[in-house]
């Protein structure tokens, strides 16, 4: 059993930048796949970035750019680092994980977080 819990967001004017943290329970995240997804009110999730369990990285065409995925192994946290935020980005953020980064992609993770608010304003 892994636990999520994400932090670091909040509302930040457009332009500016937040970076946002996954902490994961368990010995076994260094396994897992991470990624991190948003879901917008009244729209659906969406995938937003992925990175494998040796670092490699996958992002959405629409945050490309301006957030960067990373992990911390030894502190079993995965971070997204977010720039040049648009008031489109709001959304709650969610994290995942799963065995692969397809899982991740597709939304089929074995794991959720709770989510965490980012709001940008204009």
């Amino acid at each position: 059993q892994v636990q999520l819990v994400e932090s670091g967001g909040g509302l930040v004017q457009a332009g500016g930048s937040l970076r946002l943290s996954c902490a994961a329970s368990g010995r076994t995240f260094s396994s897992y796949a991470m990624g991190w997804f948003r879901q917008a009110p009244g729209k659906e999730r969406e995938f937003v970035a992925v990175i494998s369990r040796y670092s490699s990285t996958n992002y959405a065409d629409s945050i490309k750019g301006r957030f960067t995925i990373s992990r911390d192994n030894a502190k079993n946290t995965v971070y997204l680092q977010m720039n040049s935020l648009k008031p489109g980005d709001t959304a709650v953020y969610y994290c995942a994980a799963a065995a692969s980064p397809r899982a991740v992609v597709v939304g089929t993770g074995d794991y959720w977080g709770q989510g965490t608010q980012v709001t940008v304003s204009s």
